[in-house]
C-alpha cells in the first residue's frame, strides 16, 4: 500500500461506510437462480432493466448480483471445493440445518465445524464454481 493511500485512509477513516454487494459471473441464469433461490433460499430482488441478463438477491444488509457475461474472466473453471480459493461467506442460522439442506439438494461441500476461526464453516461452490462459505456461530 502506498504511503499516500495510507495517509488518505488515516485522514478519513469513514471512507468506506459498509459492504453493499458482491457480483458473480454465471453462465446459465436459470440454473444459478435455482441454486441461489431454491437451494440457498435467498430472496430475489427487483433488478433494474440492464441490457444484459442477471438477478439480484437480498443478503440482509447487502446484496448478491448475478451477471451473465459471455467474456467474463472471473470463473475458476472448476466446481472442486477449495476453501483457500476466492469466496464469499454467508452467515447461516444453523449449521446442521444448512448441512441437511445442502444434502437434500445433492450439493457437494466440505464441513469444517472445528477450525482456526470462531465459527463453524461449510465450503461449497455454486454450479459455475464460484466459491461460497456458509458459517454459523456454533455447530
Amino acid at each position: 500500500m502506498s504511503g499516500r493511500f495510507r495517509l488518505l485512509l488515516a485522514l478519513d477513516m469513514s471512507l468506506v461506510d459498509g459492504f453493499h454487494h458482491v457480483s458473480l459471473s454465471v453462465t446459465d441464469l436459470a440454473r444459478a437462480k435455482h441454486f441461489y433461490g431454491e437451494v440457498l433460499g435467498l430472496l430475489e430482488l427487483e433488478r433494474p432493466p440492464f441490457d444484459f441478463p442477471g438477478a439480484w438477491y437480498d443478503l440482509g444488509n447487502a446484496q448478491l448480483h448475478l451477471i451473465v457475461h459471455a467474456s467474463q474472466r472471473s470463473l475458476r473453471g472448476t466446481t472442486d471445493v477449495d476453501s483457500r480459493d476466492g469466496h464469499f461467506a454467508l452467515r447461516v442460522r444453523g449449521y446442521a440445518a444448512a448441512v441437511d439442506r445442502l444434502r437434500a439438494h445433492g450439493v457437494a461441500f466440505v464441513e469444517r465445524p472445528i477450525n482456526a476461526t470462531q465459527w463453524a464453516q461449510i465450503h461449497l461452490t455454486d454450479p459455475d464454481g464460484n466459491g461460497i462459505e456458509l458459517n454459523a456461530e456454533a455447530v
